[in-house]
């Protein structure tokens, strides 16, 4: 590899990724889609698959679940599901035949299609905190979110390479009003970035107007935007056993269009469902996967994912707890469960510190690679995480880059040892006895690949911390989030479609955007 492709491959090649003087601000690795390369942790035995299968089928058949909008009731009952007011009751039969309609493996394609995304398989994508109502930074502390935080949070997602979504809002942004909040927050994903973007389902309006603005900023004709998946939704269950009617609403829109719709049960054990791990893996699962069978039933094929957000509480306060070894296990064994139904599997990047210390990384570093146990193939959450969703930190965005690409590294490297050059004996032979080996041919010849993982921290030591000025691992990250926000430049994208979306976004706040009340 020469010099110049080397120097292309760290910096990532492409505009967003230099200075103005045309030097990258960190290395990162080039943009690819991660293939986990391990064979998943499965606590569960096949009993143990089965067991839990069977108690969310009955869960399902004999508890049922509350189903809050009136059509997808109503669609139950066509499907011959036993219908009791809102409470809804399906079999095992029916159940199976909808999530065999479901595909295992799927792409979404975003306005760059060298952003593409794949969804099953091995193939494990991350994508960006969202949701959070507060922001913290080393500057400014803890604050409500707004807009320029917002856009800042944007920037980076686009940045690095190692986040493949520009998944839900990265923090909150209430100086804007909620009716036209999506409007602006969509308009500002599409043009400062061009990953995949995802809408929320938050009502009829909202998930249209993403829809369109995604359509928009593509070049897309209707039928262009309609043949394949093109953006996605997430929606989450009210825990125990409750879809509300804005999710399921926006979620058989986006189904009926051929998008993408996660569904993701939140379940805390000894909380919103029972204190044992096989208990709230089966309430979840029941949960996630009544609404893809009623998604399937809609649109046959329509691509779904199953979600997994189950943890544990302190059960002196109540407090959410994650990255702890519960929520490891209760990822691995959804896992296991997602494998044996054949569908593609979200989770999360997550933690409970307040600030991005040490218990913020054990935890979310413990959450992560519980990921690549499940086979995760999306990890939500997966840079910026604080407080159990309560905060996104930019420091803590950059620590987490760092960590995901060590796990994208972790996949990569090729072990073999078949042939007389992997076992290096001659390499062993030429060094000897009391020599090293950075100098020797068979070095040399693989210097370029060998152990190679650009790191934010730049796997520097403490002494050059001191020389750079830096004092601690959150200040040094504060710098270079400042330095990327200053020195970022957005992706190409076609004036035509800028226009166009403009128009759009303007027409809809005229026409007074969405309403705020469900």
């Amino acid at each position: 590899m020469n010099d110049d492709t080397n120097r292309k491959r760290r910096s990532g090649g492409r505009a967003g990724h230099k200075t103005r003087a045309g030097t990258a601000v960190l290395d990162q690795m080039s943009w690819r889609i991660p293939v986990n390369t391990d064979r998943p942790t499965e606590p569960l035995d096949a009993d143990g698959v089965l067991a839990i299968h069977r108690g969310a089928m009955r869960i399902l058949s004999e508890i049922g679940i509350e189903i809050l909008h009136p059509d997808a009731v109503a669609i139950f009952k066509q499907a011959g599901c036993i219908v009791n007011g809102t409470n809804v009751r399906m079999d095992e039969t029916f159940v199976m035949a909808m999530l065999a309609r479901a595909p295992a493996q799927f792409t979404i394609t975003p306005r760059n299609p060298e952003r593409e995304i794949i969804l099953g398989g091995r193939h494990m994508v991350f994508v960006n905190v969202s949701s959070p109502p507060n922001a913290w930074d080393m500057e400014r502390g803890k604050r409500s979110g707004d807009f320029e935080t917002f856009k800042e949070f944007i920037k980076l997602t686009q940045y690095f390479n190692c986040i493949h979504v520009a998944g839900g809002y990265p923090v909150e942004p209430i100086d804007i009003h909620p009716s036209v909040r999506h409007l602006d927050c969509l308009y500002e994903k599409l043009t400062l970035t061009d990953k995949v973007v995802h809408a929320y389902s938050l009502g009829a309006e909202r998930v249209e107007d993403v829809m369109e603005m995604v359509r928009i900023a593509g070049g897309l004709t209707h039928a262009e935007f309609d043949a394949k998946p093109r953006m996605y939704t997430n929606i989450n269950s009210v825990s125990p056993l409750k879809h509300d009617y804005p999710m399921l609403d926006g979620a058989m829109r986006l189904a009926r269009r051929g998008q993408p719709v996660v569904v993701t049960p939140f379940t805390l054990a000894g909380a919103m469902a029972p204190v044992t791990m096989a208990g709230a893996v089966a309430l979840s699962l029941a949960e996630g996967l009544s609404a893809i069978a009623l998604l399937q039933y809609i649109k046959p094929g329509c691509p779904v994912m199953i979600g997994t957000f189950t943890s544990n509480v302190d059960m002196k306060s109540g407090a959410p707890a994650f990255g702890t070894p519960e929520y490891m296990r209760a990822t691995q064994m959804t896992g296991q469960l997602a494998r044996f139904y054949k569908l593609p599997l979200r989770s999360s990047g997550v933690c409970a510190a307040n600030i991005p210390d040490g218990q913020a990384m054990w935890e979310t570093s413990n959450s992560l690679w519980a990921s690549v146990q499940s086979q995760t193939n999306m990890v939500y959450h997966a840079a910026g995480w604080l407080e159990g969703g309560l905060i996104a930190s930019p420091e803590k965005f950059i620590m987490d880059c760092e960590i995901l690409q060590m796990i994208q590294r972790y996949f990569e490297p090729s072990i073999t040892a078949t042939a007389d050059d992997d076992i290096a004996l001659d390499a062993i032979r030429e060094v000897g006895p009391g020599g090293h080996y950075f100098g020797c041919q068979h070095t040399q010849d693989r210097y370029a690949t060998a152990f190679y993982a650009p790191m934010v921290s730049d796997w520097r030591n403490y002494e050059a911390w001191q020389i750079d000025g830096a004092v601690w691992t959150v200040e040094r990250a504060h710098r270079l989030y400042k330095q990327i926000i200053a020195e970022f430049e957005a992706p190409a994208m076609n004036e035509d479609h800028r226009e166009e979306l403009q128009r759009f976004v303007a027409r809809r706040k005229q026409e007074g955007g969405a309403p705020t009340d469900f």
